[in-house]
């Protein structure tokens, strides 16, 4: 070998040390991004529709934008905002990203800036009421649900509501628009699904009162099923264009459902008082799995990245958490309906549930010891997606 190829040892050491340095100087790549830590817990959750960009409103009113990265200590807020006097209850997108729009419990309305967090309009008394709900239509117009059943469209470009309804008894927990931004549908804690058509600004019905508080709700099977969680843990499915009546309905082995996010056309995740995210198959009705926890506090809200492979999740821990949705995204029902019915475990589907050092971890064997095999209770036996 050439000489001049060789290296003495001093260098050799010398490249050793430096090897190491850059070693410890790699940034390490996660799974997910870290969690992030709030002063009050966050109940209106949002992702930027094409960046990596999460905006969070919590319960002294504050509004935060953070840049969240799987790179380690590189997730930071950006801005935050405290211009609501009261808790902030939703947040939403602008479709292109630019503005964010909040709702609070002191009866406003704001729109601000998402580069500079600056606010650019405020609607100071939008309701008589607490607002508890927000839902974009388009680039102009946006629906507001109150905490007496008050729902109201809006156009930014306009002064004043261009609809104002009450027929709700209780609060709008969440609300729903089909693809052709027609039929605005409702979840109240008077147990009934609203239909609204926003298109010709008309009441359509009301279905028929659950025994719960209908606390979320999402369009499910490409349009054809709509999916409604409830305050008792159940799941009541409708068909579209039969909103009078369920068709069908499933009960989680939960406390409640406070709170429910489509993942895909078949696919769903719930957010309960336990703590536990659950991952539920819609035809067939089952619990997948558990994507995730926050250790004994309630999960307050949940939303899907634009990339669709973080879920991030708020509860009373202050947290915001983020899951990855992979592993769910290739689970094969039929499979899991097997495995179940042996009486294993709640299948874990992310690294991060069920963790060894989770707060259930001791008391979760037990648990499903004393549980029946199968996870749902159904009421009809009706496992296609057929109307």
């Amino acid at each position: 070998m050439d000489p001049t190829c060789e290296e003495s040892p001093a260098e050799d050491s010398n490249n050793e040390e430096e090897d190491l340095d850059s070693t410890k100087a790699a940034p390490r790549i996660r799974d997910t991004p870290e969690d992030i830590v709030l002063e009050a817990p966050a109940s209106g959750l949002a992702f930027h529709p094409t960046r990596d960009l999460l905006a969070a409103g919590d319960v002294d009113g504050d509004v935060f934008v953070f840049a969240y990265s799987c790179q380690e200590g590189e997730t930071k807020e950006l801005w935050s905002s405290g211009h609501h006097l009261k808790s902030c209850r939703a947040v939403v997108f602008s479709e292109d990203g630019q503005k964010l729009v909040t709702v609070s419990k002191d009866k406003a309305i704001h729109i601000l800036d998402v580069e500079q967090g600056q606010l650019e309009r405020r609607i100071s008394k939008a309701h008589s009421a607490p607002i508890n709900s927000v839902l974009l239509v388009d680039e102009n117009a946006l629906v507001t649900g109150d905490d007496t059943g008050g729902i109201r469209l809006w156009d930014q470009r306009k002064e004043g509501p261009l609809m104002d309804m009450r027929q709700h008894e209780e609060y709008i927990a969440d609300m729903a628009l089909d693809p052709a931004k027609k039929l605005l549908l409702t979840a109240s804690g008077d147990g009934c699904l609203g239909v609204f058509n926003i298109k010709r600004r008309r009441f359509e019905l009301l279905s028929e009162p659950q025994s719960g508080d209908l606390t979320s709700v999402a369009l499910m099977k490409y349009g054809k099923k709509v999916a409604c969680g409830s305050s008792e843990g159940t799941i009541y499915l409708f068909n579209w264009n039969g909103f009078g009546a369920t068709s069908d309905r499933f009960a989680l082995r939960a406390e409640s459902i406070d709170c429910m996010v489509p993942v895909t056309e078949n696919l769903l995740c719930t957010g309960s008082t336990d703590g536990i995210i659950r991952a539920v198959n819609i035809l067939p009705n089952r619990v997948v799995g558990t994507v995730g926890q926050h250790a004994g506090e309630p999960v307050e809200v949940l939303a899907l990245s634009h990339c669709g492979h973080f879920l991030a999740s708020s509860g009373h821990d202050q947290r915001l958490k983020f899951w990855d949705m992979t592993q769910l995204r290739t689970v094969v029902v039929d499979d899991y309906r097997r495995r179940k019915k042996k009486g294993g475990p709640l299948r874990a589907l992310s690294s991060k549930a069920w963790s060894t050092d989770d707060f259930f971890a001791g008391l979760r064997e037990d648990e499903e010891d004393a549980k029946a095999p199968e996870e749902v209770v159904r009421e009809s036996d009706d496992d296609d997606d057929s109307d």
